[in-house]
């Protein structure tokens, strides 16, 4: 398991975008070199979590619980048959692409080493927008993203350091529950009656998945558990 790349974007004018200003950072290209790694704040205030890497929409993306966007290469590969086109590292908009690693079968609150310093938890799954479908520039990109149930993975911040491409990745904990990256997608998304599913992954889960999780189970109880 390693890191294959680490992409990062920069703030950019395009027609598609969503974001009020009309600028995005979802482009992200490979670098080489270390990238510093550190928690970049609240949701709102802080950005990406890695140097160098913008993030325009602070209200949606970035701040701490959303630090880093991991995606499988193996997810990449599928899509590009799929599309029947090259998708390059980094063009879901993730500011790491993985390989060997099931990114949306891990769990929420599991842990990956990169490298020697770097420590991150998984929080979510991604969810798709006007801005990444424009991006992409597939029809239908948000449902049949959606469709697929492959979202990649949103991490937290747990130990900062730099990385490069290349670096190992290890796995370094595992809780035990079963909440998956792709559950938590299917919970928030199109199958809302697995909410309740979620508060097994407790305080590891994003905050706003755990809030709706509660909100549900306040109003529906836990029989669709």
């Amino acid at each position: 398991m390693k890191l294959l790349s680490v992409n990062l974007g920069r703030a950019k004018a395009v027609s598609y975008t969503d974001n009020p200003e009309g600028v995005t950072g979802i482009d992200k290209q490979p670098v080489a070199g270390p990238v510093r790694v550190a928690a970049p704040g609240p949701k709102g205030i802080g950005g990406s979590g890695l140097a160098g890497d913008d993030v325009c929409t602070r209200q949606h993306h970035g701040g701490d619980d959303q630090a880093v966007y991991a995606v499988a290469r193996e997810d990449l590969d599928d899509w590009e048959r799929e599309l029947g086109r090259t998708l390059a590292n980094g063009a879901f908009g993730e500011n790491i692409t993985t390989l060997g690693l099931d990114v949306s079968g891990a769990l929420i609150g599991e842990r990956w080493r990169i490298g020697p310093e770097v420590v991150l938890e998984i929080t979510s799954a991604r969810i798709p927008c006007a801005t990444f479908q424009g991006h992409v520039g597939e029809q239908r990109w948000v449902k049949r993203f959606t469709a697929k149930g492959a979202p990649g993975a949103y991490l937290r911040v747990i130990e900062p350091g730099e990385f490069r491409a290349g670096d190992p990745v290890e796995i370094v904990h595992r809780p035990d529950h079963d909440v998956t990256v792709a559950l938590s997608f299917r919970a928030t998304t199109t199958e809302r009656a697995l909410l309740p599913r979620m508060l097994a992954a407790g305080d590891a889960l994003h905050p706003e998945v755990l809030r709706s999780a509660r909100a549900y189970v306040e109003k529906y109880g836990m029989s669709d558990a």
